[in-house]
């Protein structure tokens, strides 16, 4: 006999049949994301192909009582995409992933938030145009997601983070009405959505800006027997006044894990530390830029300095920063990956402290980060099956994303709050800062119910807050009854 459903039947009529699933099996994929500590099956997961489609279900959630998380790819490092507590819809984006218009002309390009980053580059590509941002999931992570997280990448050193290269967005709202929000309409309501996880709404549609895709790039890979060497030299070309495209560092065993997996990529053996330079933009400007950067790295001592503009040379150089994350699988089951950020003048000192901690902890402790602008990617590898072992790696973390507070920095660079770091948003804001944010956050959904738990403590009792949604707050609302 069929299982019978536990869906209110609103919901279970909001999309066609078999694009609802709630068998045991499928509600057991979804319930954590990339490396996320926190698991917690869905009620259910629906898989909408379109704006009116997404419509449909928040507002059959809504009459059902019900909250939902939106989720693209999975790939978030923070429990972002992770339903709470078993009882929230998840809205799997997947199937929306087509480029609606691509305008070479304008460099626009305005796609479904289910659309793979890699992929939209691709489309982009014989017209001399890519975008920008680049995670290091960018051949797996969707666009959706990459908005609702601000994603960053190693080249957003130069190009700057998601927020700087989206125009407009369509997303379905906490009380289910359809909100078409883009840059030149007064208040900057786009730049408030993207990185709010999922809080505001559901993303339907993303308007991206597109850029020239440089005619010249020329990567570094320089090597060094101490990490102190590496940071200094970063320090060094920083202040030359040059702006590379990236500047990345893994440590020591994060070069061993990354040799020793299929994402190996000829890294030296031995070295403490490798630096990744890449520069890019016109050949003579590529040209000029790699004397103060050779300068830089070359007073620090390397202990080997390989340089290339072969494209299949720098996939290879590349290829190891960017499967890093798949790597640490190599050293422990479990995987806790923080994002602090700090001064990059305090690197060298924050990274030394990090490396303590770790040591004091008893646990695993690689580290592999975009040191440009000082964001921090400590991976603390452990096996939850012994016991005490998570307990100290989340003691760990806590103790670095305090160490990175209190070097003037923050809490997260590009992997956003979740579930996993909402306990330490004290550290940066206070109670009176929490209930402004929490208020913003009900403009958009009074009730709360738009992926619950995550970003910012819950507010209120749902149903309260509804004060804060006047008339004329959010542009371009359409009902868009069916």
């Amino acid at each position: 006999m069929p299982r019978e459903s536990r869906l209110p039947v609103p919901i279970r009529n909001a999309l066609p049949e078999g694009r609802i699933l709630e068998d045991p099996a499928t509600r057991l994929v979804y319930e954590y994301d990339a490396w996320s500590i926190v698991r917690n099956p869905p009620l259910a997961v629906a898989f909408p192909e379109s704006t009116a489609e997404v419509r449909n279900l928040v507002r059959a959630c809504i009459e059902s009582g019900v909250a939902w998380t939106a989720r693209g790819a999975g790939t978030c490092l923070s429990g972002g995409a992770t339903p709470s507590g078993g009882t929230c819809l998840l809205i799997e984006t997947s199937r929306m992933d087509r480029i609606l218009s691509l305008d070479p002309e304008d460099r626009i390009a305005v796609v479904q938030p289910g659309r793979i980053n890699l992929e939209l580059s691709r489309a982009a590509a014989p017209f001399g145009l890519h975008f920008a941002p680049d995670p290091s999931s960018q051949s797996a992570s969707t666009l959706g997601g990459n908005l609702a997280e601000n994603a960053g990448g190693p080249h957003c050193f130069k190009y700057g983070m998601t927020t700087d290269h989206v125009l407009g967005l369509t997303l379905v709202d906490g009380e289910g009405e359809v909100c078409r929000l883009h840059r030149d309409d007064g208040l900057d309501l786009c730049g408030l959505v993207v990185g709010s996880e999922g809080t505001f709404g559901v993303l339907t549609e993303c308007e991206l800006r597109l850029i020239p895709t440089p005619t010249a790039v020329r990567t570094f890979l320089a090597s060094f027997s101490s990490m102190e060497a590496a940071c200094r030299a970063v320090a060094k070309i920083v202040s030359s006044g040059t702006v590379p495209a990236a500047l990345e560092i893994l440590d020591r065993l994060s070069i061993e894990a990354v040799e020793a997996s299929v994402f190996a990529a000829g890294y030296p053996k031995g070295a403490d530390a490798v630096l990744l330079v890449e520069l890019d933009g016109e050949e003579d400007e590529v040209e000029a830029e790699r004397i103060p950067v050779l300068r830089a790295v070359q007073s620090e001592a390397p202990l080997e300095v390989e340089e290339t503009s072969d494209p299949e040379q720098r996939a290879r150089l590349w290829r190891g920063r960017k499967g890093a994350f798949g790597a640490m699988g190599r050293l422990k089951p479990d995987l806790f990956v923080l994002d602090g950020v700090v001064p990059p003048s305090k690197l060298a000192a924050v990274l030394a402290e990090i490396t303590a901690i770790g040591r004091e902890q008893d646990i695993l402790l690689s580290n592999v980060f975009h040191a440009g602008d000082g964001n921090l990617h400590p991976n603390l590898s452990f096996d939850g099956r012994n016991p005490g072992e998570r307990e100290r790696a989340m003691e760990a973390g806590r103790r670095i994303l305090k160490l990175c507070v209190d070097a003037g920095g923050s809490i997260s660079g590009e992997h956003g709050i979740g579930f996993e770091k909402i306990e330490h948003l004290s550290y940066l804001f206070s109670p009176t800062d929490l209930e402004i944010l929490g208020e913003v956050r009900r403009c958009f959904d009074p009730a709360e119910r738009c992926n619950p738990g995550k970003v910012l403590p819950l507010g209120r009792a749902c149903g309260e807050g509804s004060s804060a949604r006047r008339p004329g707050i959010l542009p371009s609302r359409e009902r868009e009854d069916p």
